[in-house]
């Protein structure tokens, strides 16, 4: 129900009262001057983004044309191409969005609207447009502080405009905690009374937020370090803000006023205001950040004083003065208002204001200081007011009236319009209602020149109205303060001047106010007991009332233990909730009344506990007053097992159509034991009774005697009469046939009529035994027909059936579409477009038509037994259709047919259209084999080419062993070629290749692999045995990386950024952040579904899909729970498994008598030394090995597999270019152009801001050398084989 809002009686005269004082307007069909209705404001902050709209409307008569100054100047808006001048306004519109530049645009406007009456002008609006500036840039050292020590953490925001709101976050993006001893201070700093070990954090953040452009900086993070080894003492309190013990603090009447006070100290002072020699505002006056900031609101001149913060804590107090003076720009004492004179009449135009310091007045008429104005007798200037005398219609102006100060200034039009008018009454009511004894106002609004004096009469043929009895309003309003009975009746209100009269009748009507006779009662209930409250009310017979109850003031809730009905309220089964007032409101057109009740709920009393259970069954049945259709059925109702019986169940059996089926005939109340029973003809009936308490049912009685009731005809006729053919000649009339029940009588027939619908004027019909169908043959196709059912007996018919309207038998269409044209919109979807064909032809229910397309026949399908065709229906009389999933640059067949419900029509002729060429899918690279200085790269066309594939396009880099990447190199394949040998690599070294097909219309899906070229074992590795294709070096893990189109915006579900993928494993990034929701990834074989599913949180972007196959294809889609409608997929491909490549080359045995050979020759070098040694000569063996140093035995760089120099202690000579490894071992971070993730198998990197990863080379490789040449490695046959040199 809904609630009506309640009035105090005297709430409708001050409502009235509202229209009696404003000010005199002229009808807008007669002529006046120019009135500013809308404009800007004076300072206006412009949106650099959005376009700029400086608003200026105007009304008069004649319509006012609008011109524009800028800066003073006039603003010529048709020369400049982006400004454009609203029709029938004067708004302009700067277009921004279209290369404007809103700094060009800077500045002041002022608007002219004028006619021949005169000229107004607007406010002078300056544009100014919003800057969100940034910090300057500015180095900010960390900040290590004893624990108690006061801190003010400088925040300097940048000055915008507006300006920006402040406030202070951590890297985690919250907001940090304030409290008395840390708070934000107005200019945006952060303070600290005492710091605490709680304050170390490495981020203070301050952000300025930028409301008007919807941006927000952040200044560099400040990182506090709090330190407790040498803690500070106690102290008393010193101010941060303000400095020093006396202020000065100046704001403007009507703004608000803010005051502050920052104190620190040991113990975190407190803070208290107050203002010398007077109470602070209790009603406008607030305490904001911690007491620290006093705000007054609305200021007046009384807020001028001198106001004292203190602050206290054990150790001591401290105070502060703050001087407020009240400036005031100008504001309106008295506001000049338009003028209506006629000709000859006296006027003043009054123009008064205040402000501190005292305003400056300046007139000015159409726009122009009225000192320049020229001459007119009629008007003098005295100050604040204007004076005419005698005034000609040629004085029609606007006058301006601007006081200013150095705060501001105000500005009004007023306007002197000279009028000779014959009255009108504009009130357009006609009939007044009012309660008695309340006040009635007839309102008599009108418009003349000279002013018009209105005259009320009451009744035919009386005298004018005076007395005590009656007010007159000085806009003509007759108020009638207390209305009786006897004001009813008729008004004439009269408006006349020197050039006319006119009257208007108006009829008041006194009604009986709504009065309460009877008021709810105060009750109290027990808890699940019942209540009802009462509320009769009288009201004026004329009036229609509504009544509606309340509970606390409030509607009453959506129960259904609620009713009411007229003047009651009932409640049942009350609970605790239900206590309160209630309230009964009776609420007509004009008047309100109410009264309450209170209801209290008490704890019910607890009676005895009571064994219950189901009735007993009722016994005694009698059959009594039998009529044709109707008997009485007695009983006498079984124990109810104190459980009260509800209701009784009432079920019959039909002994000759139905022996042992009961069905439910009726149900009565409880406290009933009889019930008239209506029965139906030619029924042997029995009857039995169940009785119903909460407990539940009763055990069925016994059944009564039987009563076997007179036939008669049937009463009903058979539903769901239907006609529909089955075969094109034929119409099959079925129904559902009636049971015995419903039959009335012996021998039940239906008669079955029909005839051709608008064709036949005579119905045929037959007699059809009680069956359910009847076949009429020889009918045309598909021709509606009239049916009719009826059933009949023995003793007569039902009454007439309803009429039905059915078909005969379709037939398959006639006629095939026409006009069948295609039109290509992508490379995938075509639309297709048919004319309809007559309905007469399609001979039945037309269903749709059905489109069949398949690919042309070409050199590649044409011997194909089968050709796959696909189908499309569209319902209903459609005329087009879109053929989504096509391929493409392929060309297809298509024709349409019709379709009813028999089947299909002939075919359109074949209609032939070819797909535009498209981007070709990915062709996957492979390595078939590796040498120390070439690769050979192998690779098969895209599956799908979409096109004629015009080259191939590999591009590739070098990985060292810090896992920088070489700049890349770009190599354009012919599309014929299917391999290709890369030559001139360097050995044992990690290359990353990039491969993509091309048609003419761009680069197809990329492909991603690496692989490693073999190391040079050829002069001092012996050939393996049997060495041919099977003997091959390992490869790293081959990876296919998916680039996807990046988005920066943050999507609202998961995006796929790349997928990578490895032998068993793949990693899949995507592009996705919110804490508050959960991710699934979800990924199964291709054609396979048996999908699995990984749940995870929703900060991460990356996750690991482990124990997957060699060589498969996949497909893996990612979505949030609250989006579970929206996710990204893509499809990826497993590498194939590879053999491992290394071999111990230590248990091999030509390795063994390597090292046996170099053992017995370093053994002969040792006695060839020794001998030496002997005869007193040195051995060179330094110079001799610089001389004839032999490339085979230099010392290997195990970091990227290359040969370097070799160098002991002292020799410190930089790398070879083939090295590419900083000495110091390091690799700057702006170096790298790796991929978007790491090369092996696991995530261990992190995401930047914009989504990007940013990682380390993860794959499967050999610890760093400590320093130099040497290895934390376990020693290999190759480091054994450096050591003997």
């Amino acid at each position: 129900m809904l609630k009506k809002r309640l009035f105090p009686s005297r709430a409708f005269l001050v409502l009235v009262l509202c229209q009696l004082i404003t000010a005199l307007e002229v009808p807008l069909d007669l002529p006046q001057p120019p009135t500013i209705t809308h404009q800007s404001p004076k300072n206006y902050i412009v949106d650099p983004r959005e376009n700029i709209v400086i608003q200026c409307a105007a009304k008069g008569k004649p319509p006012p044309s609008f011109t524009w100054t800028r800066n003073g100047t006039h603003f010529d808006t048709e020369k400049d191409p982006l400004v454009t001048m609203k029709p029938n306004s004067g708004t302009l519109e700067i277009n921004i969005m279209n290369g404007g530049k809103a700094e060009a645009y800077e500045g002041e406007y002022q608007c002219t609207a004028k006619n021949d009456r005169g000229t107004a002008v607007s406010n002078v609006i300056f544009i100014r447009q919003s800057r969100s500036p940034l910090w300057t840039k500015e180095k900010i050292e960390p900040i290590v502080i004893q624990k108690g020590m006061p801190l003010v953490l400088p925040c300097k925001p940048p000055k915008g405009l507006p300006p920006p709101i402040i406030f202070w976050m951590d890297n985690f993006f919250q907001r940090l905690p304030q409290n008395g001893r840390v708070s934000q201070g107005l200019n945006g700093d952060l303070y600290f009374s005492n710091v605490q070990p709680e304050d170390t954090r490495d981020f203070y953040i301050c952000y300025a937020r930028f409301n008007l452009t919807q941006t927000i900086h952040q200044k560099q993070p400040i990182s506090l370090k709090v330190l407790t080894n040498s803690p500070v003492d106690n102290r008393p309190p010193t101010f941060l803000m303000p400095i020093g013990q006396k202020s000065n603090k100046t704001v403007l009447k009507d703004e608000v006023l803010l005051l502050e006070c920052i104190a620190e100290g040991l113990p975190t002072p407190e803070l208290r205001w107050n203002k010398e020699g007077a109470e602070l505002p209790s009603n406008r006056v607030f305490y904001e950040n911690f007491n620290k900031t006093l705000k007054i609101i609305g200021v007046s001149e009384e807020d001028a004083g001198k106001y004292r913060c203190s602050a206290q804590n054990n150790r001591g107090s401290i105070h502060h003065v703050i001087t407020v003076i009240v400036k005031a720009a100008p504001y309106w004492i008295t506001k000049p208002e338009n003028l209506i004179l006629s000709p000859g009449d006296d006027g003043t135009l009054i123009c008064r204001a205040h402000g501190n310091p005292a305003p400056s007045i300046t007139w000015l008429i159409n726009g122009v200081a009225i000192e320049l104005a020229p001459n007119d007798p009629s008007r003098v200037v005295d100050g604040d007011a204007v004076i005419f005398t005698k005034v000609q219609e040629r004085a029609s102006a606007v006058f301006q009236c601007n006081t200013s100060n150095i705060y501001g200034y105000v500005l009004a039009n007023a306007f002197v319009n000279v009028l000779a008018e014959r009255p009108r009454i504009l009130s357009s009511q006609k009939i007044y209602q009012v309660i008695a004894n309340r006040p009635a106002l007839l309102h008599c609004k009108s418009f003349g020149s000279p002013v018009p004096h209105i005259e009320w009469f009451k009744g035919v043929q009386s005298s004018v109205l005076h007395g005590n009895d009656y007010v007159f309003h000085d806009n003509g309003t007759l108020e009638v303060p207390v209305a009786q009975k006897d004001s009813s009746g008729t008004y004439t209100c009269v408006a006349r001047n020197k050039l006319g009269t006119d009257q208007k009748i108006i009829e008041l009507e006194v009604k009986d106010p709504t009065m309460i006779i009877s008021q709810p009662e105060y009750r109290v209930v027990q808890r699940y007991g019942s209540v009802s409250f009462e509320c009769k009310f009288k009201h004026d017979p004329t009036l229609v009332p509504e009544v509606m109850w309340l509970r606390n003031n409030s509607e009453l809730p959506v129960d259904e233990r609620y009713t009411f009905e007229k003047e009651r309220l009932m409640i049942k089964n009350i609970t605790e909730k239900d206590k309160g007032m209630y309230t009964c409101v009776a609420n007509t057109t004009l008047d309100s009344v109410s009264a309450s009740a209170e209801l209290s709920v008490v704890e019910p009393t607890q009676p005895p506990p009571v064994k219950t259970d189901r009735p007993d069954p009722s016994s005694d049945l009698e059959l009594t007053d039998r009529l044709d259709r109707s008997v009485q059925l007695s009983w006498v109702p079984g124990d109810d097992n104190n459980s009260p019986i509800t209701e009784f169940i009432i079920e019959y059996e039909d002994v000759m159509h139905e022996p042992g089926v009961w069905h439910l005939h009726s149900k009565v109340s409880g406290t009933q034991a009889t019930a008239t029973l209506t029965l139906s003809p030619y029924v042997n009936y029995a009857f039995r009774v169940i009785a119903v308490n909460e407990i539940g049912r009763s055990d069925q009685s016994e059944s009564s005697e039987r009563y076997m009731t007179k036939a008669a005809e049937p009463d009903t006729n058979p539903s769901g009469v239907k006609g529909v053919g089955t075969e094109p000649d034929n119409l099959v009339i079925t129904w559902k046939p009636m049971k015995g029940f419903d039959s009335n009588g012996p021998g039940l027939q239906y008669k079955v009529s029909w005839r051709q619908k608008d064709f036949d004027e005579e119905w045929t019909s037959v007699p059809v035994a009680n069956v359910s169908k009847y076949i009429v043959s020889g009918t045309p196709t598909f021709v509606p027909y009239e049916i009719t059912v009826q059933a009949m007996n023995d003793l007569g018919y039902a009454p007439e059936p309803a009429v039905v309207i059915g078909h005969s038998g379709e037939d398959l269409p006639m006629v095939a579409p026409g006009n069948v044209e295609v039109d290509v919109i992508n490379t995938t979807l075509a639309k297709v477009q048919w004319d309809s064909v007559p309905l007469t032809t399609v001979r039945g229910h037309l269903q749709g038509y059905r489109v069949y397309y398949w690919k042309a026949q070409n050199k590649t399908n044409r011997n194909q037994r089968h050709i796959e065709k696909w189908m499309l229906t569209f319902a209903g009389n459609r005329t087009h259709g879109m053929l989504p999933g096509l391929q493409p640059n392929t060309n297809y067949v298509l024709n349409v047919r019709v379709v009813n419900g028999k089947g299909e029509g002939p075919s359109s002729k074949d209609k032939y259209f070819e797909t535009p060429e498209g981007v070709p899918s990915m062709a996957f690279l492979h390595i078939s084999h590796q040498t120390p200085d070439s690769l050979t790269l192998t690779w098969s066309p895209p599956v799908h080419p979409n096109g004629v594939l015009t080259q191939y396009t590999l591009k590739y880099q070098s990985i060292n062993a810090t896992h920088e990447l070489s700049p890349p190199v770009e190599i354009t394949i012919p599309a014929n070629e299917t391999s290709y040998i890369l030559k001139n690599l360097l050995q044992n070294t990690r290359y990353k290749f990039y491969f993509y097909a091309h048609t003419a219309v761009g680069p197809g899906s990329q492909s991603t692999q690496e692989a490693i070229t073999a190391m040079d074992e050829a002069d001092f590795l012996p050939p393996a045995v049997g060495a041919g294709k099977d003997s091959s070096f390992a490869t790293s893990t081959v990876m296919y990386t998916i680039h996807p189109t990046h988005f920066r915006a943050h999507p609202v579900f998961p995006l796929i950024k790349n997928v990578t993928a490895a032998e068993t494993s793949a990693t899949v990034v995507w592009n996705f952040e919110n804490i508050d929701t959960k991710l699934f990834v979800k990924y199964v074989e291709l054609n396979k579904e048996d999908w699995k599913e990984e749940t995870i949180n929703g900060t991460r972007s990356a996750f690991v899909l482990k124990g997957l196959s060699p060589g498969t294809s996949y497909k893996v889609l990612v979505y949030s729970d609250d989006h579970a409608d929206l996710y990204s997929e893509e499809t990826f491909q497993t590498g194939p498994a590879m053999a491992s490549r290394q071999v111990d080359i230590a248990t091999q045995g030509w390795f063994i008598g390597l090292m046996c050979a170099v053992a017995l020759l370093i053994l002969v070098l040792l006695i060839v030394c020794f001998i030496r040694r002997n005869k007193g000569g040195k051995y060179p063996v330094k110079e001799k090995e610089d001389a004839h140093a032999d490339p085979e035995i230099q010392p290997m760089k195990e970091d990227d597999g290359t040969f370097g120099e070799y160098s002991d202690g002292e020799d410190h000579k930089p790398l070879k270019k083939g090295s590419r490894t900083p000495s110091d071992r390091t690799v700057k971070k702006d170096d790298s152009d790796d991929s978007l993730v790491d090369y092996g198998e696991g995530v261990n990197g992190q995401f930047n801001e914009d989504g990007s990863f940013i990682g380390q080379y993860s794959g499967k490789k050999e610890k760093e050398p400590v320093e130099g040449n040497e290895s934390s490695e376990a020693p290999s046959p190759v480091n054994a084989m450096n050591s003997f040199v």
